[in-house]
């Protein structure tokens, strides 16, 4: 199975990203009545909230991961990640139930 992963994008307007780490989860929430963005998905933790949003352009897509627009028709309501890498222009994660998959069929 491929896996799927996202950046979480615009921290800089939030808490930053120093305190992101490998392994953490992350909770995407589809935010269909957002102005700027009908396929916004944005990022939460718990204790923090809102850190940031899932990356929906060219200029902030990190790697092989996919847009907002892209992966807005593959979740529910909500979904869960894992943060993979804390990079200088993004933090990549991977697709939760992506991952529970695969290691079951291992």
């Amino acid at each position: 199975m491929l896996k799927t992963y996202f950046t979480i994008a615009g921290t800089r307007h939030y808490y930053g990203q120093d305190f992101f780490e490998p392994k953490q989860e992350v909770k995407l929430v589809k935010e269909p009545d957002n102005e700027m963005d009908k396929e916004a998905i944005k990022v939460e933790m718990e204790g923090l909230g809102l850190v940031g949003y899932v990356a929906n352009s060219p200029y902030t897509v990190q790697g092989e991961s996919m847009s907002a627009g892209r992966l807005y028709d593959r979740i529910g309501d909500t979904a869960v990640g894992i943060v993979k890498y804390v990079l200088p222009k993004g933090v990549l994660c991977e697709l939760k139930d992506e991952i529970e998959v695969e290691e079951a069929s291992q």
